[in-house]
């Protein structure tokens, strides 16, 4: 599966067979269009909402796979959404999908509990791959998100003799972080186990100074390692 415009980051592995999708928008075109997408990649739209009252209300009642939704909605923000359907369930997967690339609502969107941010422009196979994505446990951000989170994030050295005390591996691991991969991926790609790629992941972390793996991608964008 490749989603050639986004940046995915592996979170916690989860797998459904049938993947059962809450729509949240106030436009009824968009929603119309984006559910046909959805059911057209085999996905089944168990429900749709039209402000943010609404959409958390149907969340907890259909327990979606995925809450698709928009930042601007009426009766209650997207983020205050978010915010309460993830207090509600903390496993709720939920995907942002808006026409705002403010770095600072992707953030404020992310820290709710979203786990992803897609830009309404996205091809509808990218969405579609998108909250896949985000359905078997992976963050997913639009690369222009992600290149607005690198334009705010303090510059680092474009070449690796700038990079704090990175090992061969550390690097090799850290680009597969920015590439998307989880840990299983990373262990296979470089023929190590799940257990020795966890460790080399806390290391990176701890040795950036950073608390995620989208900022470690960030940082691995911006020092030009991908």
């Amino acid at each position: 599966m490749i989603c050639r415009r986004l940046i995915y980051f592996a979170v916690v592995a989860r797998t459904n067979d049938e993947l059962r999708v809450l729509l949240a928008d106030d436009h009824p075109f968009f929603r119309e269009g984006l559910r046909e997408v959805l059911r057209g990649d085999g996905m089944a739209v168990v429900g749709e909402a039209t402000d943010g009252l609404g959409a958390v209300a149907l969340a907890g009642e259909l327990t979606p796979d995925v809450l698709v939704i928009d930042l601007n909605m009426p009766d209650l923000s997207g983020i205050e959404s978010i915010r309460q359907v993830v207090k509600a369930d903390p496993g709720a997967r939920i995907v942002v999908l808006t026409v705002s690339v403010d770095e600072r609502d992707a953030h404020e969107a992310l820290a709710a509990g979203a786990c992803g941010y897609l830009l309404k422009d996205t091809r509808a196979d990218e969405i579609a791959c998108a909250i896949r994505l985000a359905a078997a446990g992976h963050g997913v951000l639009s690369a222009e998100v992600m290149q607005a989170f690198v334009a705010r994030t303090p510059a680092y050295g474009s070449t690796t003799h700038d990079l704090p005390d990175l090992t061969a591996r550390e690097l090799d691991v850290l680009r597969l972080i920015a590439d998307g991969a989880d840990n299983a991926a990373i262990g296979r790609a470089l023929s190590i186990s799940t257990h020795t790629v966890k460790q080399y992941v806390t290391n990176i972390l701890e040795k950036l100074e950073v608390h995620s793996r989208v900022q470690a991608a960030v940082y691995a964008v911006r020092a030009g390692l991908v």
